[in-house]
């Protein structure tokens, strides 16, 4: 199958393009069967061959997206703009968990938490264990000690850190 696309020529941060026409599975840097115009996306100049294009789309020459958006938008040929869509999932926004700042609650959320897994022997299906895997870890102070000097370092203007040498 012939496709009409796009190869670059240009230099490194000028990109200009050509209209090629080739085989589907074909490099486009390659041989092509022939050169049907040009593209400049920095002046948006475009310079094609439209009788020439017309002949290979009679022949059952397929374009890809950006060749025909390219088209239609400079009026060669007539037809609609597609609509492309990227092939990368978008990306996922993680929420951030903020610990609390009361010790009482922190010291007490390791051994609610301990709990739970000494009750629960069964094996969790693989589903939830996956949902599970993608939450973000929440920091917990070490001990009640730690944190009250941590506190106390925040308070003062200090790095007092426990057990620094």
């Amino acid at each position: 199958m012939l496709k009409i696309k796009l190869a670059r020529i240009g230099k490194k941060k000028a990109p200009f393009y050509r209209f090629i026409i080739s085989e589907v599975g074909r490099d486009p840097y390659g041989r092509i069967l022939e050169n049907l115009g040009s593209y400049n996306p920095k002046s948006k100049e475009l310079q094609a061959k439209a009788e020439r294009i017309n002949y290979w789309l009679s022949q059952g020459a397929q374009m890809t997206t950006t060749v025909n958006n390219l088209l239609v938008s400079h009026q060669i040929i007539k037809g609609e703009i597609i609509r492309v869509v990227s092939k990368q999932p978008a990306p996922v926004v993680a929420e951030t968990v903020k610990p609390d700042k009361t010790p009482t609650a922190a010291a007490a959320e390791p051994v609610a938490a301990e709990e739970v897994a000494a009750e629960s022997t069964v094996e969790e299906p693989a589903a939830e264990v996956a949902a599970e895997s993608t939450e973000e870890p929440v920091e917990e102070p070490v001990s009640t000690e730690s944190a009250e000097a941590v506190k106390a370092s925040d308070e003062a203007g200090t790095d007092a850190t426990p057990n620094a040498e």
